[in-house]
């Protein structure tokens, strides 16, 4: 038995042959040509065809394995026609008078060291875009043909690395697990890997070779560790974890459809937080009651100027639409401290998480803040919307926010728009002085939702990026579990829900101690809604 070693980009156990899978060795000659024009026109045309090849991907990796595998294709058709890149391929055949395939071959190999050598892991994943859309174009203008998977069973894919044009032609019906040499967790093999559900590892030194192809292996996504022919003991070990892991998943699809009632009939809303329109998929296949947490920062993070009316209406239209009359809690944007829009031109801070941030941006810079409100209340004509506002300190900030929402509406209606004129308001309890305020504050808003991971911040005084105090830093500290049953009992006192958004709403240890508080709501990430529900199903809340 030998043991590989890597790094885990998604759990699970695959017990199987191993595939190596290599690349056919492409050398791209450098041929002179006396007719450039010809050359550029065969570039073009082999442009055209890659963009449409692209399409045809982009569509089959949406049916296969969901819009996040399959904007990958999106983003390569973008590559495909980059300004930069023509350019470079067009001056090598026009000034240095070659053929397409080496002006193309020559380009990506630049691009793609470029991207290689850059610190962010982010974009050194981009360089195997870059050869994965060079690749292409070359076997578009030789007349090449791509390969896939030629195994006859499940097999184990052991690659260098993986393009994603690779991953997505070959048959998932034949893959339990990808192990690659190289690689990111930000690859697309390992956004692939997720989405179908199978164990990955990158950065394993596995040997590419006949030495280990067709063997038995075990790849453990739990542990980050190949075990090659591995020896009864371990064999028979990771044997009982797989089963386990299946009937896992297993009990948790047959809790799909469910209700969320304790033994003792107690009701609780699980909820899943998403921050774009993608996730929206991932909402339904668990089986979300909901939304809880929109955050709607994310339009402001991935844009270069400030979203307008029109681009936030769509996306929130969206979203209200895609959940069908359930409940849709959008918070309104919570722009700084570690989420920063170079565009919002905020001031440098010695401390940004306790600086201007959140609401204070948009109580300050009230035609942003509006701009957004009128967005959100358009969609709340196509759902069920609610509105909740994040890092609240007192009943005078609560009340001005009314005021402007007040004023928005007025505005909507002298233009004969349409909302819900009985949209509930809402904010994040993140801060000790909303905790101990509460019960004024509830008297003004329809609901509570706790920002765990800043109340835990804030109430100790730790920031939670300083990695340094980790040893110091527990979400289970008596004051915190304390401050969320002040909170949950003072909404209730006033006739308003009490939710939790933050990590801490999944953690299962403390389920049991959140419906005893009165928690109405969970919402957690959506792959947590099915282990919650298992949770909250055998809870007996009287005990």
């Amino acid at each position: 038995m030998v043991v590989y070693d890597g790094r885990s980009v998604s759990e699970g156990i695959a017990i199987g042959r191993i595939y190596v899978y290599s690349k056919r060795e492409r050398t791209v000659q450098c041929s002179e040509t006396a007719d450039p024009a010809a050359e550029l026109a065969r570039y073009a045309e082999a442009r055209e065809k890659a963009v449409a090849e692209l399409q045809v991907l982009y569509d089959k990796a949406l049916k296969e394995a969901g819009e996040d595998a399959a904007k990958i294709f999106q983003a390569h058709q973008f590559m495909v026609d980059d300004d930069d890149f023509i350019e470079s391929v067009e001056e090598l055949i026009n000034t240095d008078n070659v053929n397409a395939e080496y002006a193309v071959a020559t380009t990506g190999e630049n691009f793609a060291n470029m991207f290689a050598e850059m610190e962010e892991e982010y974009f050194r994943g981009r360089a195997a875009d870059v050869k994965d859309i060079s690749e292409r174009l070359i076997n578009i203008l030789s007349g090449a043909g791509s390969g896939g998977i030629t195994a006859e069973e499940p097999v184990i894919v052991v690659a260098d690395d993986l393009a994603p044009s690779e991953t997505v032609q070959m048959d998932k019906e034949k893959i339990l697990s990808f192990v690659t040499v190289r690689g990111s967790a930000n690859s697309h093999t390992s956004i692939l890997a997720k989405t179908m559900g199978v164990p990955a590892i990158i950065g394993c030194s596995l040997p590419l070779t006949e030495e280990v192809n067709g063997k038995l292996a075990v790849v453990d996504g739990f542990e980050g560790r190949v075990y090659v022919e591995p020896d009864e003991e371990v064999l028979a070990a990771k044997r009982k974890l797989l089963k386990a892991e299946e009937e896992r998943k297993s009990l948790l699809e047959s809790l799909k459809g469910r209700d969320n009632v304790t033994l003792d009939g107690r009701r609780i809303d699980i909820f899943a937080n998403i921050g774009n329109t993608k996730d929206l998929d991932l909402v339904m296949k668990n089986d979300a009651g909901g939304i809880g947490l929109f955050r709607s920062e994310f339009i402001y993070l991935g844009s270069d100027h400030f979203p307008t009316e029109e681009e936030q209406f769509a996306v929130y239209k969206k979203v209200a639409q895609a959940l069908s009359g359930k409940k849709v809690v959008i918070r309104t944007l919570d722009i700084g401290a570690d989420k920063q829009a170079d565009y919002f031109e905020l001031p440098k801070e010695d401390n940004p998480a306790l600086g201007m941030r959140a609401i204070r941006i948009c109580l300050t810079r009230p035609e942003v803040f509006k701009t957004q409100l009128r967005a959100i209340l358009r969609a709340s004509a196509f759902g069920n919307v609610s509105i909740m506002f994040p890092m609240i300190i007192s009943v005078a900030e609560v009340r001005q926010i009314k005021a402007i929402v007040e004023e928005v509406k007025r505005e909507l209606d002298a233009e004969g728009l349409a909302y819900d004129k009985n949209i509930e308001l809402g904010i994040m309890i993140e801060t000790p002085a909303a905790v101990m305020v509460a019960d004024d504050l509830a008297e003004e808003v329809g609901f509570f939702s706790v920002g765990t991971n800043d109340l835990t911040q804030y109430t100790l005084a730790i920031d939670r990026q300083n990695q340094t105090l980790e040893a110091f830093y527990d979400a289970h500290h008596p004051a915190i579990l304390r401050m969320l049953r002040m909170v949950a009992e003072a909404a209730h006192r006033h006739g308003a829900w009490a939710g939790i958004c933050g990590e801490l709403g999944a953690d299962l240890t403390l389920t049991k101690e959140f419906l005893a508080m009165g928690y109405d709501e969970l919402s957690v990430s959506p792959s947590k809604v099915l282990p919650l529900r298992k949770a909250v199903l055998e809870t007996r809340v009287e005990e």
